[in-house]
């Protein structure tokens, strides 16, 4: 392995599974989400030796947005095949799946815009001056659309997503 190797496989280790997630999140189609997060550890491994010793988790996430982003500006069209892949099954199907349906058409009703400011802020657990920056737009702005979003998003609650969870806590 070339130097820093053993470093990018530990910060991929540590790290796909939250940007997939991210990148599923942002996009709602579990293969494009693949896609965009594939791309977004290739391009950080393009770029290991500059930004290996600086926050490269945050250099992930920024090319992870900003791909999806620009996908959203330029739609790539696929076509589908006869071939469905396998996936693991879990133990409580019904209500994870009840769930991510809600969440998805919750995301849905936003714009791509607020659906970006959401994700960076609530579940990369981001300050707004932070989503701002990486989104390149003014502070007032990600407050204001992420208020709308919210607003949005409380609207869609649904009796489904307002059952307690597991020893009945809130979702």
């Amino acid at each position: 392995m070339a130097k820093g190797d053993e470093q990018f496989v530990e910060f991929v280790r540590a790290s796909s599974a939250r940007l997939l997630h991210a990148a599923f999140l942002l996009t709602g189609n579990r293969h494009q989400a693949e896609d965009a997060a594939q791309t977004a550890l290739a391009r950080t491994y393009a770029a290991w030796t500059r930004v290996r010793e600086q926050d490269a988790y945050a250099y992930a996430r920024a090319v992870l947005t900003n791909h999806v982003i620009d996908g959203w500006r330029r739609p790539i069209q696929e076509k589908a095949t006869d071939n469905v892949p396998e996936s693991p099954v879990d133990a409580d199907v019904a209500d994870r799946v009840t769930r991510q349906d809600w969440l998805m058409r919750a995301l849905d009703q936003l714009t791509a815009r607020e659906r970006g400011i959401i994700v960076l802020r609530y579940f990369f657990d981001l300050p707004e001056t932070d989503v701002a920056a990486e989104l390149r737009i003014s502070l007032g702005t990600v407050k204001s659309t992420s208020s709308r979003a919210l607003a949005k998003l409380r609207t869609a609650l649904t009796p489904v997503a307002a059952e307690p969870l597991i020893g009945g806590e809130q979702p």
